[in-house]
Formats: structure tokens, sequence, C-alpha cells
């Protein structure tokens, strides 16, 4: 595995890499030796951050958590990417058993904020998208621990949005243009 590590009002020092690199290390039974793991640090008054993306076939395995101490984030972030890499890695082999194709791709949301009865867009992304079923995007919403998530389905080759409902169960829109 790869370490891309990068720091922002904090500087990297090798007791902090070497803390990022044997946590993290542990989890390279479920990665090829190419494997990028992109962590990001940063320090914000009293509260140490840490970021951490992992792309996998078809989409990304990301969790940031943050404490009063970057190594005890280290290590809640170790934490909650092996919890989301064993549940990826059930939902591969229960397909695989299914004798279904697990096609994913990872296509994030905006972030919107209302303030003083304006909306206002604090932050975009944009990634290629491949076709998924929408089980597979609830999968990948799961996985980044959103409320929803937008995907082309590849049954309708339509943009489509998987959500969590109030009662935990998933719901399914398909806008229709009029």
């Amino acid at each position: 595995m790869k370490f891309i590590i990068i720091g922002k009002n904090i500087d990297v020092t090798p007791g902090l890499r070497q803390s990022i690199e044997s946590k993290l290390g542990k989890l390279e039974r479920y990665f090829t030796p190419d494997t990028e793991i992109h962590v990001t640090l940063s320090v914000q008054r009293e509260r140490q951050k840490i970021e951490v993306t992992i792309p996998v076939k078809g989409g990304l395995i990301r969790s940031e958590q943050e404490s009063s101490d970057m190594y005890v984030s280290i290590d809640l972030v170790e934490e909650v990417i092996e919890r989301q890499l064993r549940k990826y890695k059930n939902k591969l082999i229960a397909r695989h058993q299914e004798g279904g194709n697990f096609k994913q791709e990872f296509f994030d949301n905006q972030d919107v904020v209302e303030d003083d009865g304006e909306i206002r867009i604090v932050r975009t992304k944009k990634f290629g998208i491949k076709p998924m079923f929408p089980e597979d995007a609830c999968v990948q919403m799961e996985l980044l621990g959103h409320d929803f998530f937008v995907f082309c389905n590849a049954q309708t080759d339509e943009v489509n949005v998987v959500y969590r409902r109030k009662d935990g169960s998933f719901g399914l829109i398909e806008p229709e243009f009029s």
C-alpha cells in the first residue's frame, strides 16, 4: 500500500507517519500493493482531524474522525475504515454468490446550508460515474455514511437517487422529465 499523507496546519512528523502506516497497514490484506491511501491531517483550534480515503473497485471507502489528540483520531479512523471494509467485503461475497455483476462507481452530493433565509451551496464535488443497480447504490451510500446517493441506474440508464427513510428502510427516486 502507498500512503499519501498531507498535513494542513500541522507538520507530519515521523511519529505521526509511523502511527498512520502501522494502524492502517493492518488493513493491507484487503488491498493490492499498489493501492493508494490518501490521508489528510488537519488542526483547527483544539480539534485534531484525520480524513482517510481509499479507492476500492468502483467506489471509495472514506472516513473522517476528530478528537483533541491526533493519535486518538488515528485509532478511531482505523476502526471505522476496518468496519466499512468488512461490510464491503461481505457485500462483494454475497453478490458473487448470487451470481450477479457488482459494478459501482462513486458520485458524491452537494452540501447545502441555509443561512438567514438564503440557500448557499458551500461545496461541490464531481466524479465520473458508471451505471449501478439501486441495491449497489444503497451499499455505497452506507459505506460513505450519507443519507442519500445519486447514481446512474444500470437498468434504466437514467439518473436516480436512493435515500434512507425515517423508518430505516431505503427509498428510490426516479425523476421523470415533463
